[in-house]
């Protein structure tokens, strides 16, 4: 057993790559198909998705760091 527990890294690794992907999609999507429907979104609705922008961001590029390279080379 490794020092971080019985960890696919592998499988998080992808899992959290396509999770920021998928993160990034609904933000842009509803931010493009919001204000093509709806006109001008609120104020809150633009914080969300550009939040949810962010974190995918963030997460997408992030993953494959911690799980794939960092979390393996320290167990």
């Amino acid at each position: 057993m490794g020092r971080y527990g019985d960890l696919d890294y592998p499988k998080l690794t992808k899992r959290g790559f396509f999770l920021g992907v998928a993160l990034l999609t609904i933000g842009a999507l509803g931010e493009i198909v919001g204000t093509a429907f709806y006109g001008p979104l609120p104020a809150w609705e633009n914080a969300l998705f550009t939040d949810l922008e962010i974190i995918g961001i963030l997460l997408a590029l992030l993953s494959p760091f911690v799980f794939g390279m960092f979390l393996p080379l320290t167990e």
